[in-house]
């Protein structure tokens, strides 16, 4: 396939109500131009618990189509591409389900439609550097490249990966642990990690989107490719002091983890409450510099430096919740 030769036009949507779904199936239904159809796969409990967003997507006006099946079914999948035909699909699976991926894989490199796919790669970058081999929340991520690499040709079909590092909405409010970090305004409080200056790279959610749009917008450039896509890049202390403007100008209190200490309850977690232990093995990394790159591919999927949202719109959304 040409790179010049393809625009995409029909989009298939996996998980496209979770977290990070919702805010990629806004952005593309309000996409303009409009894409030609869009079709959700999802399940018949989701179908019943969100009729009101899905009426809601289904008044925007792009032809929107809610095809009902199980993910883990191959033939319910085999059955959304051959109905649907899709020339791209879009997963936004939850990490719960990434090992259902390689099928997905599979079976769109099998279909005549399917010419394009995004995996589910929002989050940290897992190939960042000679230590993100043998990161655990890295597994199944990595399983999936190791797959595409090895078995499906570029003539079959292309892959994208859109890596956007942590969600700035979910990074400031998290408080599973204070040894994680996080901001309460409620108590005008703050936890961060070590002297708060190491720099993270971040999106927001809605953002998340935008990128996702603007690399459909732009297939030339983002075949094959892991584009790293941010918002902004700042310190918990910049984060900090920007809650405290928006907050009345009060100095908060402010707790600082070392890095050690976030480690040691890393280590611990693994080994007693591994269900939890993502959480804190993600938060490290970010504060190691795993979100910092030379430079960024905003601008090669045609997202300028006032495109994204700012830190203090993202603050401002922050504490509206």
């Amino acid at each position: 396939m040409a790179f010049a030769s393809f625009t995409p036009a029909r989009l298939l949507i996996f998980g496209a109500t979770g977290a990070i779904g919702k805010h990629i199936t806004e952005a593309i239904l309000a996409a303009k131009p409009a894409f030609e159809a869009v079709t959700i796969f999802t399940s018949a409990n989701t179908v019943s618990a969100k009729q009101d967003l899905l009426a809601r997507w289904k008044a925007i006006g792009v032809p929107l189509s809610v095809v009902v099946g199980d993910v883990t079914s191959e033939d319910d999948v085999k059955r959304a591409y051959a109905t649907e035909k899709p020339d791209t699909v879009i997963s936004a699976l939850g990490r719960g389900a990434l090992t259902f991926q390689t099928k997905l894989v599979e079976l769109a490199a099998q279909a005549d439609s399917v010419k394009w796919l995004f995996p589910s790669e929002y989050g940290t970058d897992i190939e960042h550097n000679a230590k993100s081999p043998n990161e655990k929340p890295h597994q199944n991520k990595l399983a999936l490249r190791k797959y595409i690499r090895e078995n499906i040709r570029p003539e079959q079909l292309r892959v994208t990966y859109l890596v956007t590092g942590p969600y700035f909405d979910m990074w400031v409010s998290a408080r599973l642990s204070p040894l994680m970090g996080g901001f309460n305004p409620a108590t005008k409080t703050a936890s961060v990690i070590a002297d708060g200056e190491g720099k993270v790279g971040f999106c927001t959610m809605p953002d998340v989107g935008k990128f996702l749009v603007a690399a459909l917008r732009h297939p030339e450039v983002s075949f094959d490719k892991a584009l790293k896509v941010q918002s902004f890049v700042v310190t918990p202390n910049q984060v900090l002091a920007e809650y405290e403007k928006q907050t009345g100008g009060d100095k908060w209190t402010v707790t600082h983890v070392p890095l050690a200490d976030l480690q040691a309850a890393e280590a611990k977690a693994w080994q007693e409450t591994p269900g939890s232990a993502t959480g804190f093995t993600l938060r490290r990394i970010w504060a190691e510099g795993g979100t910092l790159y030379e430079k960024n591919d905003n601008e090669l999927i045609g997202v300028g430096p006032n495109d994204t949202e700012t830190l203090a719109y993202a603050v401002a959304q922050a504490l509206k919740q």
